[in-house]
């Protein structure tokens, strides 16, 4: 298990406001009228399959929020590998007020762990060949904050959060610029550090090299090309391979020798997993 620091709280408390609201809007009709004020039950959370959690503390603020009386018990911590039938959390509370929560709770600790187990089986896949995994900004909207930091649980590092926390310089602001050299003069001239170039050739490369770029992404190139894209840029830039990565074909690039490799299916694609809340008698 890793440590990875928590979201920050309030961001956390908007997501789960923003769920509850979507889900029980005025009121749970079923619950109210099904179940007596007073009555209350245990509950196991159980993963269906085999999974790495994440937001499990998500999932026990969610029921806190309509339960607040209630005893949860976390038996599994974010990072964790689970297999099928582990139990990842107990909870014995008001059966209205876990119930009305039920949905919310598991539908963020599904997508959450989704990601977290997919990412791990990318990390698993390249280890040992020195390159690092990234996540990208193809996430759900609203929701970047959560998934990124599952891609950190599951052994991934994250790339730009944000449009203002890093420059990459891609292929549209190339033609707008008029060149790759324009295009980063410009970026210089701002004053901007740390600044990344996406190369769709290995003739940009060189031009990316000779402006002094430290990292240079590397756009839908052919392993070959990584390769010698790799051998030109030596130790004056970092590269990081994009476009198209998947499960099968990231081991073979990992091993031309890139030191990053950017995966949007992490985030963009990734299967919730199947967990399911089940009453204990």
């Amino acid at each position: 298990m890793i440590d990875v620091p928590a979201p920050d709280s309030d961001t956390v408390a908007a997501i789960i406001d923003a769920a509850l609201g979507e889900d029980v809007g005025l009121g749970d009709l079923t619950s109210n009228a099904v179940l007596p004020p007073d009555a209350w039950l245990k509950f196991a959370m159980t993963t269906r399959q085999d999974i790495v959690v994440a937001g499990i503390d998500i999932a026990a603020a969610t029921f806190k929020r309509l339960a607040p009386e209630a005893r949860i018990d976390k038996l599994r911590e974010d990072g964790a590998r689970a297999a099928a039938g582990t139990v990842l959390m107990t909870l014995h509370g008001p059966a209205r007020g876990l119930l009305t929560a039920e949905r919310s709770a598991l539908n963020m600790l599904q997508f959450l762990s989704g990601i977290a187990t997919t990412t791990r089986a990318f990390v698993d896949v390249i280890d040992g060949t020195g390159a690092t995994l990234l996540d990208t900004r193809k996430t759900v909207p609203g929701l970047r904050v959560l998934s990124k930091y599952a891609t950190v649980v599951g052994g991934a590092r994250n790339h730009r959060m944000r449009l203002d926390d890093g420059v990459l310089i891609k292929d549209n602001h190339i033609a707008v610029a008029g060149s790759l050299g324009q295009a980063v003069a410009r970026a210089q001239a701002a004053g901007l550090q740390d600044i990344e170039v996406e190369c769709d050739t290995l003739e940009q490369v060189e031009q990316a090299l000779a402006a002094g770029v430290r990292r240079i992404l590397l756009d839908n190139m052919s392993n070959d090309q990584l390769r010698r894209a790799v051998a030109m840029a030596g130790d004056r830039a970092d590269l990081e391979a994009s476009g198209g990565v998947n499960i099968k074909s990231i081991r073979a690039i990992a091993e031309t020798g890139v030191d990053f490799i950017s995966v949007g299916a992490i985030t963009q694609s990734a299967p919730a997993v199947d967990i399911g809340l089940d009453q204990l008698t």
